[in-house]
């Protein structure tokens, strides 16, 4: 794996260039039939989890045909149906066993190596192995790739040909172009960089997976989940976010709360203010957190640490309210109030009741 420094500039002039001779050259198309990738679909409880859509959008971009991949308890006539109608998938692979349902991945990834290879371990049947750059990817896809023996490309925000990809370091203050030699590219894509997925229309053929019945290393036990009315933050497209300056818990469920509901918003968090317990640790963004980027993203108390930037600069609009005019984070807000929070807050709740 190459990595390739470069600027902004270079960066963009380099996309046109590339999606100029896309066009243009005669063994783009023959290239593309070369191409085959797995999309690889979380699923809980028979519906499609996450930002599945992100990673068969990324798929898609690469050219070739695109396969869906889910595994779990009666998957075929839940989740992999839903899949099936998605427009551009060719197939979805389903394997059924309750064993997969909470996506282990000790015991989920010798099973997916199988649907990977085939019979005789010697040939693999596609050139690009994707998922999405969630917990379930992130656990999952690095015993792939080592299992594949290859390196593992994570989060990346564009593809540039079929060997090369743009992911975010340094908390996104810079970006890296990486092409990569490998036989077989194992990839996770970030939710939010990756869009125009048409969920209807299609009729992908529904077939029967490998199921190694691999011996899990490790038992599931339980799970707690904090269930709400309120959008579900990765996806929501509103998001309204407290920070360390809300002082305590009681005040950052009684001023922003009320916010999020007269808006239609879920709820964000900044570090701080998980760290300091005013927010579930599900709700926090930024680079240890979630990456959003929905059309509004309205931050209250806020100072702007790189963390949390990392999590949401890819807002539409980014409102902030902080009290200090020098905030980092009103260099990235589109729009910014400087002012006590305690007293703006409300009365912004007032006044989006009102209209």
């Amino acid at each position: 794996m190459i990595p390739i420094a470069r600027s902004s500039v270079l960066r963009a002039a380099r996309s046109q260039i590339y999606a100029a001779r896309t066009l243009t050259s005669p063994t783009s198309s023959a290239l593309a039939r070369l191409l085959s990738t797995l999309a690889v679909l979380e699923q809980r409880d028979g519906k499609l989890q996450g930002s599945y859509a992100s990673a068969i959008a990324a798929a898609q971009k690469l050219g070739g045909p695109v396969t869906a991949f889910l595994a779990g308890s009666g998957v075929k006539g839940t989740s992999a149906a839903e899949a099936a109608k998605i427009k551009g998938l060719d197939k979805v692979i389903a394997v059924e066993n309750d064993a997969y349902e909470k996506g282990l991945p000790e015991n989920y990834a010798p099973m997916l190596l199988e649907n990977i290879k085939t019979g005789d371990f010697t040939h693999i049947n596609f050139t690009h192995i994707i998922a999405p750059h969630s917990a379930f990817g992130k656990s999952l896809l690095p015993r792939v790739a080592a299992l594949l023996d290859v390196q593992q490309i994570s989060d990346i925000t564009a593809i540039e040909s079929e060997d090369t990809f743009v992911r975010p370091i340094y908390a996104g203050n810079a970006i890296l172009t990486v092409q990569s030699s490998d036989k077989v590219k194992v990839i996770t894509v970030r939710g939010t960089a990756f869009q125009g997925v048409e969920l209807e229309g299609g009729s992908a053929e529904i077939v029967d997976g490998v199921d190694t019945n691999a011996p899990a290393q490790t038992e599931w036990v339980s799970e707690e989940l904090t269930k709400s009315e309120r959008p579900d933050l990765a996806t929501a497209s509103r998001v309204v976010s407290g920070g360390r300056g809300l002082k305590s818990k009681e005040e950052f469920d009684r001023v922003m709360l009320p916010l999020a509901d007269a808006l239609g918003a879920a709820i964000g968090a900044s570090r701080a203010a998980v760290d300091s317990g005013f927010a579930d640790n599900s709700l926090q963004v930024g680079q240890t957190g979630k990456n959003v980027a929905p059309e509004l993203y309205l931050c209250a108390g806020i100072s702007g640490a790189i963390q949390h930037l990392a999590g949401m600069k890819d807002s539409k609009v980014i409102a902030a309210i902080n009290k200090d005019p020098e905030a980092p984070i009103f260099q990235v807000a589109d729009v910014g109030l400087v002012g006590d929070l305690f007293d703006k807050v409300p009365e912004l709740t007032e006044k989006v009741k009102s209209a």
